[in-house]
């Protein structure tokens, strides 16, 4: 385990994104322009791909990493059965819920893995999705930070589960136990013409934020207990490839579906490059 690694078990995690936070929202020109060049260069942003492509245009850094992209730049898959990518990244992992004697058990890395009923705070929600599918897309700093419908639902309700704030880079899900069950993170519950369909947004460490298109601001405020929101009569429902949700700085969605209904992509191996879009699975007839 990487010295970097090993810190984030003691490094005290909400006081850094607090920090973070404050920085990401400055409207101070010098603060903003130093962390949008620096990431930029660091992580090579394609900004041609921006609706606004002049790094100078932003207010603050929180507005150019979330920034939206061209009109056109990413287009749904045109197979009316295919299930979308939520986000730019790569993935970290996707491939079949444990059923039977796997209870449930999603693969996070070599040797680490973590129940659907710990990801989602909820044991008898997550016997839905036992034998079903997973994966679990990892946005870096340069990808486009914006999070999109899979395919239309009506959200049912969301669960605010508290937790750490353990980075979510490669080095840390490699070590760190069950990580996506650990870290704060919100989950989305929505009902869909093939049943049930859960979308996780984790958050990580210097995240700052995660906010949905149908309430704002979800995190922070970071959650001392369980925080359940239901939402089956207030009519939201959203298209598949709307955007649903933002991160602020790099993070993880993971897009639960329940057992029988449809086929992963090929090719949808760890680390390799997705996008926004593209073939995530293909529902079945």
């Amino acid at each position: 385990m990487s010295l970097s690694t090993r810190l984030t078990h003691v490094l005290p995690h909400r006081l850094l994104s607090s920090l973070a936070r404050r920085l990401a929202y400055s409207e101070n020109p010098r603060t903003s322009r130093w962390l949008i060049d620096t990431v930029t260069r660091r992580f090579g942003v394609d900004l041609s791909e921006a609706e606004q492509s002049d790094p100078r245009a932003y207010p603050s850094f929180n507005a150019f990493f979330t920034r939206a992209l061209r009109e056109g730049v990413r287009m749904p898959d045109p197979d009316a059965r295919a299930l979308l990518m939520p986000a730019d990244g790569r993935i970290s992992q996707a491939g079949t819920i444990g059923s039977d004697g796997e209870a449930g058990r999603i693969f996070q890395a070599k040797g680490q893995s973590f129940t659907a009923a710990e990801l989602l705070a909820d044991e008898e929600y997550a016997r839905r999705f036992h034998g079903g599918l997973f994966a679990t897309v990892y946005l870096s700093p340069r990808d486009y930070h914006r999070v999109h419908m899979p395919w239309t639902g009506t959200l049912l309700e969301t669960v605010h589960v508290p937790g750490r704030l353990f980075s979510v880079g490669p080095a840390a899900v490699a070590h760190v136990p069950r990580l996506f069950a650990r870290n704060e993170r919100l989950v989305c519950h929505f009902e869909t013409s093939f049943g049930p369909m859960a979308v996780v947004l984790v958050g990580a460490m210097l995240v700052s934020g995660v906010e949905t298109v149908w309430s704002g601001v979800e995190i922070p405020q970071y959650g001392k207990s369980v925080r359940l929101v239901d939402y089956r009569r207030r009519g939201v429902t959203l298209e598949r490839f709307a955007e649903m949700a933002r991160f602020n700085y790099g993070s993880t969605v993971i897009v639960l579906l329940p057992p029988g209904v449809a086929e992963l992509a090929p090719g949808l191996e760890a680390e390799a490059a997705v996008r926004l879009g593209q073939r995530l699975a293909t529902i079945r007839s």
